[in-house]
């Protein structure tokens, strides 16, 4: 059972959701500002960019699942997560920066971004994995589990809007600066000093609630055990329904923020004020999704909420480049072009974090069906599982717009009007057609998954039903139960 019982406090699920600041900035940089910065600015062929985040993404492939379940297995006076939240940030931020300043001389080496790649991609695993895994202990109400993602889902959009509007405003305010590497450097620094900041501070604000000592010690560690746990944990069926769905959404939206450069700069050439504006169009469909999604979720569900969200995201992202194509667009780099790109940008960008943000709050009914199957409560296993899905897509959006660049000839540092037209029209095709793919797929399976609101309460009120019989609460050590001011009821 959770820790906090009934409605949460608006104070906790602020905290909580400030620890996916970090989370926002990674996203945004990887997504946005990685490719183009070590393609365009440092001279690295775009494809073996993709090859260098997609080895990577092997090597965290062993070893992120092992990060989730080493959480799963801490056993301190603070509880599982904290000692992961207060270490890991230091050494995220220091590699952060050095992503961002990389320190080689010359163009960067295959094994050299490889190295910055993988030595981010697991510091940050060690911060958010933890994090997120705090969702299903804090409370076990399907609504409020909701909620906590929602507040988790905008806050990291909060903080990599922030950084965007730094990156846009101050760091790499113009074209010509977006193609120098000073402004990438303060980009990094920045960050870093944020992440550190927000995952720390997260963790303090929520060690009253959390820093517990765990219910059971943990048997003595093993490889071989834990890979056993690991693997027995992802043949759960929901999760690999899940992932099939999740993969193909998180993919679908890696390349929509990877590719976003070089589709405003070269189909519709956006000026100095439309890239400063951009930060704040994505804004509004954050907040939308941040009133929607709850609604939503009660309404019909998080699977077909999710489902639902590809589909319409899928409308309204690719239906601009359709018209385009057919010559029915207004002409680019126009006022009314820039304006129509916004206004469906907006609604496609909010029914695509619906999507993303459903998805992942499923993952949280699944540690209960688990725990049903085997009597063990895997969080950091599963969330683990999920950041590996999310790793992946990002690798593979990264990829698939690192190739669709390649073939294209799209060189380093080529100004907007110098990108032959044919070159442009190709990459709205390929960008539309690859893009719909993976949002049909993602729908496909996300539609699919198996766990009601009403089987989750069901096997909620089962296992409460089971404690109560047995006369035990959750936290042996100590039965003592306080209610906060507010009249929740939060074990200490």
């Amino acid at each position: 059972m959770g820790f906090v019982k009934g409605k949460l406090p608006l104070w906790l699920k602020l905290t909580n959701g400030s620890g996916a600041v970090a989370f926002g900035i990674k996203d945004l940089g990887f997504s946005f500002f990685l490719l183009p910065y070590y393609n365009l600015v440092l001279g690295v062929e775009a494809w073996l960019v993709g090859a260098a985040l997609a080895t990577a993404l092997v090597i965290d492939a062993f070893v992120d699942p092992l990060i989730g379940h080493l959480t799963d297995r801490t056993y301190s006076r603070w509880g599982r997560r904290l000692p992961w939240l207060y270490i890991a940030p230091i050494p995220l931020a220091f590699m952060w920066t050095l992503l961002w300043s990389p320190p080689f001389t010359g163009v960067p080496t295959f094994w050299e971004i490889v190295a910055l790649a993988v030595g981010v991609r697991l510091l940050l695993s060690a911060c958010e994995v933890p994090s997120v895994s705090l969702v299903p202990e804090l409370t076990d109400d399907y609504d409020e589990r909701t909620t906590l993602f929602r507040f988790r889902f905008l806050s990291g959009w909060l903080g990599g809007m922030m950084m965007m509007v730094l990156a846009f405003t101050f760091f790499l305010p113009t074209p010509e600066a977006q193609l120098q590497p000073e402004g990438y450097a303060m980009f990094g620094l920045v960050g870093a000093v944020l992440m550190a900041v927000f995952v720390i501070g997260s963790a303090a604000g929520q060690h009253g609630v959390v820093a517990q000592l765990p219910a059971h010690r943990p048997p003595p560690f093993s490889i071989k055990g834990a890979f056993q746990e690991i693997f027995d944990a992802f043949r759960e069926k929901a999760f690999l329904i899940f992932a099939a769905g999740g993969l193909a959404a998180y993919v679908g939206q890696g390349m929509n923020f990877s590719i976003t450069l070089y589709v405003n700069n070269y189909i519709w050439r956006f000026d100095d004020l439309a890239f400063q504006l951009y930060p704040a169009v994505l804004a509004i469909s954050v907040f939308a999704m941040f009133l929607l999604v709850g609604p939503l979720h009660k309404r019909f569900g998080k699977p077909h909420s999710a489902a639902g969200g590809a589909v319409v995201a899928m409308v309204f992202y690719f239906v601009p480049y359709a018209l385009f194509l057919a010559g029915l667009w207004p002409e680019t780099g126009t006022t009314a072009s820039t304006t129509a790109v916004f206004a469906t940008l907006v609604l496609a960008n909010t029914a695509s974090i619906v999507a993303i943000i459903s998805a992942t709050s499923m993952v949280a009914e699944i540690v209960e069906a688990f725990e049903e199957r085997t009597g063990k409560r895997a969080e950091g296993t599963f969330y683990s599982g999920n950041w590996l899905v999310q790793k992946c897509a990002t690798a593979g959006g990264i990829l698939a717009t690192s190739l669709i660049v390649q073939s294209l000839g799209i060189e380093q540092g080529t100004p907007q009007d110098q990108v032959a037209q044919g070159a442009v029209n190709q990459l709205a095709m390929i960008y539309m057609i690859a893009g719909s793919a993976l949002a049909l797929v993602a729908a496909f399976w996300l539609a699919r998954f198996p766990i009601t609101r009403e089987q989750h309460e069901t096997r909620i009120a089962a296992k409460e039903a089971a404690a109560g019989q047995a006369g035990t609460v959750d936290n042996p050590i100590d039965e003592a139960v306080r209610a906060d001011p507010d009249g929740h009821s939060i074990t200490p």
